[in-house]
């Protein structure tokens, strides 16, 4: 068998151009005699690692699983591997986690942690590393994103809640430098304010973060401001489950005395007591998509800035009834 046959069948970027029979005993042969290509030889060759770093803000949220999950199965499939950075801001040296894996030399970033306005993403397009930005955007849209319509979710919630009768609808929102937090935010406020609902500066409460804790602490002064109220949209599940915590603190029944509505349709939600009613996000199509476009990226660094914007989808369970008949 020719070398150069050998070769391409090692090679996942390049054995589709020859048979699946002869890839297969190709590598069932390599598999015999315990024979694994030299990636720093060919990376030396290429002039490429075959390495992709993604940064993620939370590896323990459940959201960044199948988005992980999804960039993987792109790259795997082109012959890449990824590498999954989560830094942790207590822990020193990890706010230059960027230099270090271009010191690695990956041949492009995904990142899934960027704020509205964030110098990192200026970084990387002055070093001419491809990046893409997922689940999350910047305010300038200098790089290519994936993100959910988190403006048309909120709007989904909101009538959904409004379909069931409710009218005194509360906000737990996210942080306000983040993207999904400020357009959540404002998506919420469109929606009222389209059903002559306009909320006040008190029917909103910020959460710290979009953890469970910081949807508790926040949820308990929402509450403690506005007790009449009949329903609360979350700006993500994390921060639902918060709110479920803070009931069941304050003696109240979810969706008896308070309907529930999160964002994300994160894994498990439809486990907990009373399951959650939500607004799904394809967090591994969104996966996928993003590693389509980095690729196309590695290829032509400057080639288009392309912005993909996913449908959300309204997922009803039981966390959500029509509000409580007044005594």
């Amino acid at each position: 068998m020719h070398p150069s046959t050998v070769s391409r069948a090692l090679d996942p970027a390049r054995r589709g151009r020859i048979g699946e029979p002869v890839v297969r005993r190709i590598l069932e042969a390599a598999e015999r005699l315990g024979y694994h290509p030299d990636t720093v030889a060919a990376s030396l060759r290429s002039g490429r690692s075959n390495l992709v770093g993604i940064i993620v803000p939370d590896i323990a949220n459940p959201v960044f699983s199948p988005i992980i999950s999804g960039l993987e199965s792109v790259l795997s499939e082109r012959g890449y591997a990824l590498i999954v950075a989560d830094p942790q801001p207590q822990r020193s040296g990890d706010s230059d986690i960027i230099q270090r894996l271009v010191a690695r030399r990956v041949d492009g970033l995904v990142l899934a942690n960027v704020a509205l306005h964030d110098d990192t993403v200026e970084r990387c397009v002055s070093w001419q590393v491809p990046v893409v930005l997922v689940n999350r955007a910047e305010a300038e849209a200098r790089v290519p994103s994936v993100v959910s319509d988190d403006v048309a979710g909120m709007r989904l919630a909101v009538a959904h809640l409004l379909e069931l009768g409710h009218r005194h609808i509360l906000h737990l929102a996210g942080p306000q430098t983040i993207s999904t937090g400020s357009l959540r935010r404002r998506g919420f406020v469109e929606a009222m304010s389209a059903a002559g609902l306009a909320p006040v500066d008190d029917d909103i409460e910020e959460a710290e973060a979009f953890t469970r804790t910081g949807g508790h602490a926040a949820a308990l002064r929402l509450l403690a401001r506005r007790p009449q109220a009949t329903a609360v949209v979350a700006a993500n599940d994390l921060l639902a489950l918060g709110v479920y915590e803070a009931l069941r603190e304050m003696g109240r029944r979810c969706p008896e005395d308070l309907s529930v509505i999160g964002h994300n349709d994160m894994p498990l939600v439809d486990l907990v007591d009373p399951p959650l009613s939500t607004i799904r996000i394809s967090h591994r199509e969104m996966g996928e998509q993003t590693g389509e476009l980095l690729l196309k990226l590695i290829k032509d660094v400057h080639g288009e800035v392309s912005h993909v914007v996913t449908a959300p989808l309204l997922v009803v369970r039981r966390s959500t009834q029509p509000p409580p008949v007044p005594r």
